[in-house]
Order: structure tokens, then sequence, then C-alpha cells
């Protein structure tokens, strides 16, 4: 055992707020960056070598599982090797790679990066600033639009970037010898590759499908926790529970739909509609009713809620661990 129950919850408290008061400084090697590395190489690879469809298919089942499983042995081991040396550098290497992993602070700053510049007038600014979070063209987004992806990038990254991890660092908790890090790790190279290869589009279709199928499914279950969270700090959780149930499933995703749908609904606003990536038009399904405007305070909202939730979530592992 890496730790015991008691100091797992030490650590997942210590990494948590080094998330909050720190985030990930730009200058340093995140884990993240790693798994892109790993990820572009192995397609570069196998753009040159896998010519038929089951073999990018296979490939894709090799990288997925390859970075996941991966991802989990070396976290385990660089906290294993450290814990050698000394058991106190153990843990501050468990604690930052734990930190890694939760996204709080990023997504918190990814909002104020475009917020602060479109509060001052500065539009041109903000699409451009807007443009380093979506995939969506942001050149010609009106303000409405700009804070309908803003809000919407906050509603579905809730999920993959901050309570997710979190679900899968408590259950590592559980685990006798195993402990946060290499469940932690393994759920981000799992999102990782969705976010890079889990296309339905090409060059991504084959080589991506394994990565893009199994986040979802290691995402459901922290998802619909998440929204049940979220429903519950409302103080109306049949209301929300029920608009997710009637627009959520109208999403091509399993999550992101429900995700975006709770947010809708407990901040009155309307999410979803026309989406424009090169040439193509997206229409994304609507959730929620458009009761009220999608403004900057909507956005600090949905903020404070994905901050409530991790705190929930942590406060329910004090008591469990």
């Amino acid at each position: 055992m890496l730790t015991a129950p008691r100091g797992q919850i030490f650590i997942l408290l210590l990494a948590a707020n080094l998330d909050y008061i720190i985030g990930d400084p730009k200058d340093w090697l995140h884990p993240v960056q790693v798994m892109g590395w790993i990820i572009a190489g192995f397609r570069h690879a196998i753009a040159q070598l896998a010519k038929e469809k089951w073999q990018r298919r296979t490939a894709g089942i090799i990288l997925g599982l390859g970075l996941i499983l991966g991802s989990a042995i070396v976290g385990w081991l660089m906290v294993r090797g450290a814990a050698l040396i000394h058991p106190l550098l153990g843990m501050v290497v468990e604690i930052m790679l734990l930190a890694s992993c939760f996204a709080g602070r990023s997504l918190r700053q990814a909002a104020v990066d475009v917020l602060e510049p479109l509060n001052r007038g500065l539009i041109e600014r903000a699409r451009s600033q807007l443009s380093q979070y979506v995939s969506r063209d942001t050149a010609n987004l009106p303000e409405s639009e700009i804070l309908r992806a803003v809000l919407e990038t906050v509603a579905e990254n809730t999920t993959d970037g901050v309570t997710a991890p979190l679900f899968y660092a408590i259950m590592g908790a559980f685990l006798p010898g195993v402990g946060s890090v290499p469940l932690a790790l393994a759920y981000k190279a799992a999102s990782t590759l969705d976010s890079t290869v889990g296309y339905r589009k090409e060059p991504f279709r084959d080589l991506g499908w394994f990565s893009a199928q199994l986040e979802d499914r290691l995402t459901w279950l922290p998802c619909r926790l998440t929204v049940l969270t979220l429903a519950i700090i409302s103080g109306k959780p049949k209301q929300v529970w029920a608009l997710c149930c009637r627009d959520a499933i109208a999403d091509a995703s399993p999550n992101s739909g429900w995700s975006e749908c709770a947010y809708a609904a407990i901040l009155k606003v309307q999410l979803g509609g026309k989406n424009v990536y090169g040439e193509v038009i997206d229409n994304k399904p609507l959730l929620g009713d458009p009761i009220e405007p999608i403004m900057p305070e909507k956005i600090y909202q949905a903020l404070g809620l994905t901050r409530k939730s991790f705190l929930i979530w942590l406060a329910i592992a004090s008591i469990c661990l």
C-alpha cells in the first residue's frame, strides 16, 4: 500500500488545494503534454503503416489500451520509486501528479481569459482567446455566441476535467497498493485520447473509435453523479433531472449533453444551436429553455457550481476514507 486510506484523503485534499492555488504552470511539463506527444507519434506511424480499416482499428485498440494502462503504471512507478527514496518525496510526487489531473483552476482561467476582454469591449481579442479552447470557428461570433461557447465549455469540461478525475482518484484511494494517482492518470489518458483522436471523421474515424467508446463509458457514471450533485445544489433536483431527461438524450454524446443540460436548467438558459467548423455546419440540439439570456454572470455562477460539486465530493470522500 502506497499510503493508508487516511493518508489518501490527506493527499487528495492537498492535491485539490494545489490545483486551486496554482493550477497548471505553463513552464512545467504536464502529463497531458507527454500523452499528446505519444498520441501524435503513434498517429504519424499509423498513417504510414496502416492502410486497411481493420489495421487502423486494431491500432486504435493498441493505442487506447496502451496509453491508458501505461499512464496508470508509470504513475504508480513514479510514486512508488519516490517513496522508496523517502516517504515524504513519495507524497510530494503523488500530490503533484494528482493535482495535474484536476483542471478546476485551468477551466476557470480559460473562461476568464475570454470574459475579461469581452467585458472591456475587445470582441476580437475575446474571439482570439476563445479559439484556443474550442474547435468551432470563432472569427465571426457575436457576443451572445461567444458567451454560449464559454458556458458550454465550462459545462462540458466540468465532468471531463474536474469531477470525473476526482471520481477515479477517490476510487483508487480505496484500492490497497494502488492509490489515487494511477486511476486518475488512466482516466486523464482516456480523456486526452478522446479529445485528440476520438472523432467520427477521417483521419480519426477508425483510429479513434475505441478510445471514444471507452471514454464515453468511463465518463458515464461520473457524469450522472455530477448532474445529480448539481441538481441537489440547485434546490430543484426534480426539475433539473426532468429537463435533462427531456433534452440531453437528443445529444449525440451520452455525457456532454447531460452536463450541459444540467447547467442550462439551473441557470435558466438555453445551450446548443448552430456551430460552424470550417465549412461544416453542425446544428447541436437545444438544451434547456431560454428563460434568461446568457450573461457573464451566468458563467461565473456555473464556475461556482463546478467548485461546489468538487468540494462536496471531497467532503464525502473525507467521511468515507
